[in-house]
């Protein structure tokens, strides 16, 4: 392990402006951990099945996935505040759209789906901006990231268990209305934070589109790591995450109802803050191997389901992958962010987000198929035990377990320290031999 006074240093996180974004991504947060509840019990209810679901979900991922690289792009060029409060905006008008089709019963799968599709689209632009504005708002980027994932974790812990109790007592519609709030409010908390001025050089700076696009995937493909830990992040999504995620929610609802679903959810929220807390205390020389061992604990989830179990054993599986995945998601944003020159931050965090979920709406948009064929609880058992294979897979790459983190060669003397640093955030060097996948 290693320590920096920064880290030590409450100020290296906490101001006005990483507060109000600490607060915008809870709220966002908080909406997406809503939507699952409200399309499974929404959907189930006017007589759609599990492939239904998948592919609700799927129509978001797809476009996401398909056009956050060039999102990234933009992002470079343009005011990343102005870009994720636009995006903010759009989802703002379509999930209001999406809970009028459930107040009036007009619940159409095609419609549903173009929504969905709006919705990804808006967050492929508004996603690049993330992982650079964290490191322009605190210094100890390790702590930002442990603390906005608790925030998240947290906003997941009460998202699920609220769209239960709106969908019981309520209906779908509200549960859509609430989510629209959401962005709303994250909208206006980005309004109000004042961003830092960007790196030198990370815009205007006369190149074409293609050229920056270009740029950005040498940047990407130049590092082992980081290619190494999306070529297996797909497998992860489309056997892991991709059916887990739409059969876990109709199967839970379909056996126990939607206020167990949000229960089962609000654990995993629960597991995920663990999680983050670790990740505020812990720092791991090598972050990638810590965060895939940590990883490991995500089987639990998935096992669980297709095993059959209570509530009760479910949720404790929840728990224990919630908090595994957690901690993986804040080495691997902390390892991006700090081996990566910030004039090309947001570009690499694009083909990085794209890599990561391109295999996604394909594994969602075949759990109903997988389903229908080899049972439910067969295809989420199958998960579990990939979800094992993909952490062992990134601790069998040395590039993955061997990165070191760049603070800790801070800790060198003076006089040799700071040319590997540079060289570290700016290309990858012969201490890069580390990686994580995507949060």
């Amino acid at each position: 392990m290693s320590g920096t006074s920064s880290e030590k240093d409450p100020r290296a996180v906490w101001s006005r402006d990483f507060a109000l974004f600490f607060v915008a991504r809870a709220l966002a947060r908080l909406g997406e951990t809503m939507l699952p509840v409200a399309l499974a019990a929404g959907l189930l209810r006017y007589g759609y099945g599990a492939g239904a679901v998948g592919l609700a979900m799927a129509a978001s991922a797809a476009p996401f996935a398909g056009l956050v690289v060039f999102g990234g792009v933009i992002a470079d060029r343009f005011s990343t505040r102005a870009l994720m409060i636009g995006a903010d905006l759009v989802r703002l008008v379509s999930q209001s759209a999406a809970a009028v089709l459930f107040f009036t019963g007009h619940v159409v799968l095609w419609q549903i789906c173009a929504i969905g599709a709006v919705n990804g689209v808006a967050g492929a632009v508004f996603q690049p901006g993330v992982a650079s504005t964290v490191p322009r708002l605190a210094t100890d980027i390790q702590g930002a990231n442990g603390a906005i994932r608790i925030a998240e974790s947290a906003a997941q812990l009460a998202g699920p268990a609220l769209a239960g109790v709106m969908v019981a007592f309520a209906s779908a519609g509200g549960v859509f209305v609430a989510h629209a709030a959401t962005y709303g409010l994250s909208a206006l908390c980005l309004l109000l934070l004042r961003l830092p001025p960007a790196a030198p050089g990370s815009r205007g700076r006369g190149a074409s589109f293609t050229a920056d696009l270009a740029e950005g995937w040498r940047e990407f493909r130049s590092r082992t790591w980081m290619w190494g830990v999306i070529v297996i992040w797909c497998v992860y999504m489309i056997s892991v995450w991709g059916p887990t995620v739409p059969l876990v929610a109709t199967e839970v609802v379909q056996r126990h109802g939607p206020r167990a679903y949000g229960l089962i959810n609000s654990a995993l929220g629960a597991g995920t803050v663990l999680g983050g807390l670790v990740a505020l205390r812990l720092r791991p020389r090598r972050m990638l191997r810590a965060g895939s061992l940590a990883l490991l604990a995500f089987a639990c989830f998935p096992a669980s389901v297709g095993a059959g179990f209570g509530v009760a054993a479910v949720s404790a599986g929840a728990m224990i992958a919630g908090a595994g995945s957690s901690f993986w998601g804040v080495m691997w944003a902390t390892s991006v962010q700090t081996q990566v020159a910030p004039d090309v931050l947001n570009r690499i965090h694009a083909y990085d987000v794209a890599g990561s979920l391109a295999m996604m709406p394909v594994g969602q948009a075949l759990a109903g198929p997988a389903a229908a064929a080899l049972g439910a609880d067969n295809v989420l058992l199958v998960a579990g035990v990939m979800s094992l294979v993909v952490s062992v897979s990134l601790l069998s790459v040395p590039a993955i377990r061997g990165l070191v983190r760049v603070d800790a060669l801070v800790s060198r003397p003076p006089d040799t320290a700071a040319a590997p640093l540079a060289r570290a955030r700016r290309r990858p060097g012969p201490h890069k031999t580390g990686a994580r996948p995507p949060a």
